[in-house]
């Protein structure tokens, strides 16, 4: 069964070089693949060192990385990482044991961090945690940790994932995907470190946090068309009323409408909700023909037990 370890960089020189070293001692009968994704710091240098000739992706971010990456690379089973050396190689075998043995399509390696307490930034966890909640409050529970950047997936999952994403919120979009085709997936618990002096991460708190946001506004919006809308019309609908209501009340009394821009406004904000429940209607059936037509297309594609040896001999033997 042949394993592929895909390892984005950006401006990661220190690291790569650990980062490649350690996960082929891991897995030693895996592929590593070192994406460049514009590095200006000898990044693609610090990789041949290590033995792994990079590929570079000029759209700049993580998802477009991810995106080639997908494209480019055939294997049956897939290990992403940073090229961060904050991910624990040795875990890896354990995720890819548990993905074949449980024929699942994705593992995501939850971090903890315990005995290091550098290895989050100041608001990152607090952050992850609401977003996670976000997801799982709209998508159904399914992870712990979302954001995680270790995963280790299938062949049907990634050649049958849309890779929409440009940036970090890529990984809300490998969430949202599995919950939204209900596919088979598990967490496994991961050491997590803190970057080796002088590394320093490329997320910014505050940007990209509003960035994953609003994918998981747009994801809602998408995925979830019904509730989204119907929830805008509930909303329109309840300030129609409140603007309505008192001119009912004394038109009932008197029998005058004496604020007729009032009424107006009440009247075209009832239309906006109604014409936002018919929106709601429209695109759930919309969202169900292209949820059809994206499972029948992971179908298409075997699963581990059949694309490779038996799962009895997979990796970590």
């Amino acid at each position: 069964m042949k394993i592929a370890v895909l390892i984005p960089c950006y401006n990661e020189a220190l690291t790569v070089g650990a980062v490649v070293r350690d996960f082929r001692a891991a897995l030693p009968e895996a592929e590593i693949y070192v994406y460049d994704n514009n590095s200006r710091d000898g990044t693609a240098q610090a990789a041949r060192a290590a033995g792994v000739e990079p590929r570079l992706e000029p759209l700049q971010g993580k998802g477009n990385v991810v995106r080639r990456m997908f494209a480019d690379v055939e294997a049956d089973v897939y290990v992403l990482v940073d090229g961060d050396a904050t991910y624990d190689a040795p875990s890896a075998p354990v995720m890819v044991r548990k993905l074949i043995d449980e024929r699942l399509d994705m593992v995501v390696g939850r971090r903890r961090h315990e005995a290091d307490a550098g290895a989050y930034r100041a608001g990152h966890e607090w952050g992850n945690r609401a977003l996670t909640w976000a997801v799982s409050w709209t998508f159904g529970d399914g992870f712990a940790d979302m954001l995680s950047g270790y995963r280790v997936l299938s062949r049907r999952f990634v050649k049958t994932f849309p890779a929409l994403a440009a940036g970090f919120e890529t990984e809300t979009e490998l969430t949202v995907h599995a919950l939204s085709l209900s596919l088979p997936v598990a967490e496994v618990d991961t050491p997590y470190y803190a970057r080796p002096e002088g590394s320093t991460s490329k997320l910014n708190t505050f940007r990209d946090g509003w960035r994953i946001l609003l994918a998981i506004v747009r994801f809602m919006k998408e995925e979830r068309p019904l509730a989204f809308f119907a929830s805008i019309g509930t909303l329109l609908l309840a300030l129609a009323i409140v603007l309505g209501l008192p001119i009912f009340v004394t038109f009932a009394e008197t029998g005058m409408v004496p604020r007729f821009p009032t009424a107006i406004a009440a009247t075209g904000v009832t239309i906006l909700a109604f014409l936002s429940f018919a929106v709601a209607l429209v695109l759930d059936s919309v969202r169900f023909g292209r949820l059809e037509a994206r499972r029948l297309a992971y179908l298409r594609l075997p699963g581990l037990e059949s694309s490779g040896s038996r799962a009895a001999d997979g990796p970590g033997t």
